[in-house]
């Protein structure tokens, strides 16, 4: 049986909060379906394809955390922005750890948060073009996807990235052997420089360092206040 397909599966239990955020985006033209639990935001999940998930960490029936957690065991590189008042340091990185691409405290600015979703999902709804020679960017011996979004190596072993992984990636890949100013980086996929984004960014480069390892010619290089360099030594 096809699933359903949406933009957004938003999982928040404040009742005003949730009936509000899910109208406004409604208005501002996506698909949504809005689950106050975590039991049934798990529901949804496995009856829909879901382009972006939005989930509040402080869920009467269960934690944000394991539930993405969860979710993303069952659909590996899925988009999640984290929901959430908890403002703490601890909070806020095990959320990125997770792989979210994005962890908004509350209160917040909904035109903001639209900003951030319309880029998310420029990205994930980009026309798919086979002849397109940036659908697939090689690097040393590894092969980015930028259509299924994965890493596929010599011998034929794939990772699945998130999406923001594999755009930083190939944002590296276009610029290798070159510096990239980590405030540029923080602008085009964060939309600002502060400091919790700055701690995403790092998380990031941190995971694609771990994937290069699939092949030792590459490394990323990181230049103490100025930014990333992914280096190819066509010599090891």
């Amino acid at each position: 049986m096809a699933k359903d397909k949406i933009d957004i599966l938003l999982i928040e239990d404040e009742p005003d909060l949730g009936e509000v955020f899910s109208r406004y985006l409604r208005y501002k033209g996506f698909t949504v379906r809005w689950e106050s639990t975590a039991q049934g935001g798990w529901a949804a999940f496995q009856s829909c394809a879901v382009k972006l998930l939005i989930i509040d960490v402080q869920l009467p029936d269960g934690n944000g955390f394991d539930l993405a957690q969860q979710m993303i065991q069952l659909n590996p590189g899925q988009p999640i922005f984290f929901l959430t008042a908890l403002h703490e340091r601890t909070s806020r990185l095990r959320g990125l750890s997770l792989g979210a691409v994005d962890y908004i405290a509350k209160p917040f600015d909904m035109d903001e948060i639209l900003l951030k979703i319309r880029n998310l999902l420029t990205v994930a709804n980009a026309p798919e073009v086979p002849t397109n020679p940036e659908i697939e960017l090689a690097i040393g011996c590894l092969l980015l996807n930028m259509e299924r979004y994965s890493l596929r190596d010599g011998m034929g072993s794939i990772q699945k990235l998130t999406v923001r992984e594999a755009e930083l990636l190939r944002h590296l890949v276009l610029h290798k052997n070159l510096l990239v100013n980590k405030k540029d980086l923080l602008l085009q996929f964060w939309g600002n420089t502060d400091f919790f984004n700055g701690k995403s960014l790092e998380v990031f480069i941190s995971r694609l360092r771990k994937l290069l390892q699939m092949d030792r010619k590459l490394h990323i290089e990181s230049i103490y206040g100025a930014g990333y360099i992914l280096h190819e030594n066509e010599g090891v």
